[in-house]
């Protein structure tokens, strides 16, 4: 566990840390997702629908920002 965090924290970017930081990524979307639905829909269609709805289209957004800013690190690393 030690070595994954130490991979992570070096900064270093390859295709175990970019997929391990774009999971990463889409869970706290997931969660931030439900809870802006909660907060947004959650009187008018329900909580646990709007929950369910935030949580499905929240990484519709984050994934392509996610892996696009993961290609600039690794391509471009002057950003």
């Amino acid at each position: 566990m030690t070595d994954i965090l130490t991979i992570l924290a070096s900064g270093d970017v390859n295709l175990f840390t970019g997929l391990l930081w774009l999971l990463i990524a889409t869970v706290f979307s997931v969660i931030g997702g439900a809870i802006g639905g909660i907060l947004l829909a959650g009187e008018e269609l329900g909580y646990e629908f709007a929950a369910t709805i935030g949580g499905l289209f929240a990484p519709a957004g984050v994934i392509p920002a996610m892996l696009l800013g993961l290609f600039l690190l690794n391509f471009c690393p002057k950003f």
